[in-house]
Parts: structure tokens; sequence; C-alpha cells
């Protein structure tokens, strides 16, 4: 494998291998994520898929410049951003993650007795590409349909939403889920008639699916308003992580590997996988601008 290290812009640059380091000082994983995106490339040239050289080129060459604060701050790179990428996957994690702390940190300055709660939502799992790409679309749906209900809308300050899809070990079939962040006015909580259960959760999403199974719908209060607290940060995590992990496409097995990836890249095909609603959209602009 070719790689072209990172590099300093820096008048005193000298030739030791360069180490990107958190402000926290950990060393953040650019030549493993780089190993895993060149497999990747790899799986999509058998596949005969044309953006295998695009994806092959991502972040080969990573030019930093020091900061006032004296650390190292990306300057200058190009991604490929695939939605299967891990280089992509891992920074796009990451920059979700940062964005999303921001806006939520809007959100309660203008709504402080807003109530925050976590969302999970899932279906039938898919059985391969087609039927993928077509669960995803009826989710998409289904979930427009699900925050418009009078019950759910009338509370509804905003939302952040995020699509997972995972490979089930045993089957080998992908289950598609949601996760949504959803913010509240108080009154969800205060009066009864506004209060949605765990079993009308279930009840509002079997009837936006319009499917004759009870799915997958649980609810979870968090309270994003304590310094630290890790229930909001739990969810940020969950919301912003990758859409696929590359563990899944990534294993001993070459041949359920290309099938994986091809699955993947027809169901995951110009789909949307993160999105804002209501105020925290409106708030989104507030971090859209700043670069990690």
């Amino acid at each position: 494998m070719q790689y072209n290290t990172t590099k300093c812009i820096d008048e005193n640059q000298d030739n030791k291998t360069l180490k990107d380091m958190t402000k926290s000082g950990k060393q953040r994983p650019w030549r493993e994520k780089k190993i895993d995106n060149v497999s990747y490339a790899d799986i999509l040239e058998i596949l005969k898929i044309k953006k295998a050289f695009n994806v092959k080129q991502c972040g080969n060459v990573l030019e930093f410049k020091p900061t006032d604060e004296g650390y190292l701050k990306l300057h200058k790179t190009w991604f490929c951003k695939s939605k299967l990428c891990p280089v992509c996957n891992w920074r796009r994690a990451m920059k979700n993650s940062y964005q999303a702390q921001k806006v939520i940190e809007e959100v309660v300055k203008e709504k402080p007795t807003a109530r925050w709660l976590f969302l999970t939502l899932s279906t039938k799992n898919a059985i391969e590409g087609d039927h993928l790409e077509q669960s995803l679309k009826h989710m998409s749906k289904a979930f427009n349909k699900l925050k418009m209900y009078t019950k759910v809308k009338k509370n509804l300050v905003g939302f952040l939403r995020s699509t997972e899809v995972t490979v089930n070990k045993n089957d080998g079939s992908y289950n598609q889920h949601m996760h949504v962040l959803l913010c509240v006015e108080n009154a969800y909580f205060r009066k009864k008639e506004n209060y949605i259960t765990q079993t009308e959760w279930v009840d509002l999403w079997k009837k936006a699916l319009q499917v004759d199974y009870r799915p997958v719908a649980n609810i979870k209060a968090i309270k994003p308003n304590q310094k630290g607290d890790k229930d909001i940060q739990a969810a940020i995590k969950e919301t912003s992580k990758y859409s696929v992990k590359s563990s899944d496409f990534l294993t001993d097995d070459d041949e359920r590997n290309q099938e994986i990836v091809n699955d993947l890249e027809k169901g995951l095909y110009r789909k949307r996988m993160l999105s804002y609603g209501g105020l925290l959209k409106q708030k989104g602009s507030v971090a859209k601008s700043e670069k990690i």
C-alpha cells in the first residue's frame, strides 16, 4: 500500500513522523482508517464500481497548520465522501457530534425548560440491496408521518435524526434503524393528555409504517441541562456515529464482504443519513461553518 504521510506546514518542519493529537493528548487514527479505506477501495475495484479510484485517493495527503494554542489543525486534504469510506465516516462522525453539541447548546439557551427524549425506531430486517433501498425510503416517509401526528407535533420543538444500518452476523440480513433526539415542550410531561407512553409510541410507529406487526419504538427521557450529563452525551454520540461500521464489511470472508458492499452501495445511494428539524434545524447554521 502506498500512503503519503501527513505533513505540517511550518518553517521549522523537520523529518520526524507527524502525530496528529487531540487536545486531550490522544493520537488520531489516520493510519488505521486509511488502511481500511484502501481495503474498501479494493472491494469496489473487484465489483467494478467506478468510484473505486477516487475512494483510494481519499486523504492521501494531509496538510496541517500549527495553531496559536500550540496544536496542529488539519488545513488541507481531499475526502471522497463515500458513505462507506472508513476515513470519511470517522471524520463525519466527529463533525456531526461537534455540530450537534453546538446546536443543542443554542436550543437550550432559547428553550431552557424544554425536555429531551431519545427515540429509537426500527423495522424488519432487509434481505439484500434492493430491499434495503426500499426499506430505507419507507422508513424515511414513515418518520415524516410520525412527526406530524397530532400528539407528537403539538409538543415537538425540534429533532435530530440519524439512520444506521448494521449487518446481522447470523443470517446476513440488514437492520435499518433510526436514532432520534427529540426536543419537546415542558408540557409533554406536565399534562397527561400530552404524554406519549412507550406503548403509544409503538402504536404510532406501526401506524406510520403501515405494517401488520409491532415494530421497535423505544423511548427514553434525558436531561441535557446538567453539565457533563452522561445521558445527553451518549445520545449525541449515538445519533452522530457511523451510519455503517466498516467492521461489518471488512471481515475475513472476502466473498461475503463483496456482497455486503454491493448491497450497501445500492441501499444507501442518495440517502440522507442525518437530518435536523424544527428549532434544531434553525440553530444548525451556527455550527455548520465551523471546521474541525
